[in-house]
């Protein structure tokens, strides 16, 4: 099977090597970074050195520049023409634009981010939004879904195990994913409810940075498991509001995923929360992690999306206020704990 895979950062790095290190499965994979100095010191030195500087890349696979990084690159059409799958490894901020070139697009594709897009500043109405939805206005025709789960990118580079959802209404996508990421070390199951997997992606990294605040805040055990099973509530009433089902958060990609980076000190969104809670800037926390938080930017459309489709999300309110700088991270607990009484 001929994968492409666009973006060369730690997940779509590490997605790249457990596919190519599958040699029964005879794979010819194929990394596109969106930096051509990257790709080239990708080739020289055989690793990723900003991103999994810790995991050499498998000879078999074969790393390359996306066009616009290196004028003499092949063209993004041309990259996808000669795949069977093209995986978009972008964070949601080029999902887009990479859409709206992949447009034409005949093989079966999925994205790795996880989230919303960030809403336009200047239309007041406006809200993010989600990657089917993005593909869906710009990019109608794509066979396309989603690639989710409780995943550290380390871990599945080092070939750890790992177990995975390949989420799409479309089965030829579906059984694409599997073919192309189901090995010895990474499990890929099959769900056709993509809107409930990409819901448990997003606004599970704003209760990462939830747990990471009270964390940092040193509140205990108590408050992490509290903040984890009271966020999946209102993970749940978000998801059925847009026409998910609950059902799929009691799996890999809600209860799985959250479990996951709430908890686990590879999490960029719990590390975002630690900083926060240890009572740094976030701005100081941002220039220190030096990789994309995607809950960062989420907290505040699912706190928009909360308020506009009157969905009760006091916890991913309350991140999105400390985010913005309306709140403190100590007055946030004191403003969740003394809520009304309610029954569970």
């Amino acid at each position: 099977m001929r994968i492409a895979i666009l973006g060369a950062g730690a997940w779509g790095t590490a997605l790249a090597i457990s596919a190519a290190n599958h040699s029964a499965a005879g794979h010819a994979v194929s990394l596109w970074a969106r930096d051509a100095a990257q790709a080239a010191s990708m080739q020289a030195q055989g690793v990723n050195a900003r991103y999994l500087p810790q995991v050499h890349l498998p000879s078999s696979l074969f790393v390359g520049a996306l066009p616009g990084a290196d004028t003499s690159g092949e063209s993004l059409s041309s990259i996808a023409d000669q795949a069977d799958l093209v995986v978009v490894a972008t964070p949601m901020a080029g999902l887009r634009t990479m859409l709206q070139q992949l447009e034409s697009c005949r093989a079966p594709l999925a994205w790795l981010c996880k989230g919303f897009e960030r809403a336009a500043a200047t239309d007041a109405e406006a809200r993010g939004l989600m990657a089917h939805e993005i593909q869906a206005k710009v990019a109608p025709n794509l066979k396309c879904g989603a690639l989710s789960g409780p995943s550290f990118a380390l871990e599945v580079a080092l070939g750890q195990p790992t177990a995975l959802v390949a989420a799409s209404g479309h089965a030829s996508v579906r059984e694409a994913l599997v073919q192309a990421f189901h090995g010895p070390n990474l499990r890929v199951y099959a769900n056709d409810d993509l809107v409930g997997v990409e819901v448990g992606g997003a606004v599970k990294n704003v209760l990462a940075i939830a747990t990471g605040i009270a964390d940092g805040l040193s509140l205990g055990h108590n408050a992490r498991a509290a903040l984890m099973t009271r966020g999946l509530a209102e993970i749940g009433r978000l998801c059925e509001r847009l026409g998910g089902h609950r059902e799929t958060l009691t799996g890999l990609a809600g209860l799985g995923d959250l479990i996951l980076t709430c908890t686990g000190d590879l999490s960029r969104n719990r590390q975002v929360g630690l900083a926060l809670g240890a009572g740094k800037t976030l701005q100081e926390t941002l220039d220190a992690l030096g990789h994309v938080a995607e809950g960062v930017g989420t907290a505040r459309e699912v706190a928009r999306l909360a308020e506009d489709l009157q969905v009760e999300m006091p916890i991913a309110r309350a991140v999105a206020a400390v985010i913005s700088g309306e709140l403190k991270a100590k007055d946030a607990v004191i403003q969740l704990m003394s809520r009304a009484q309610r029954a569970e």
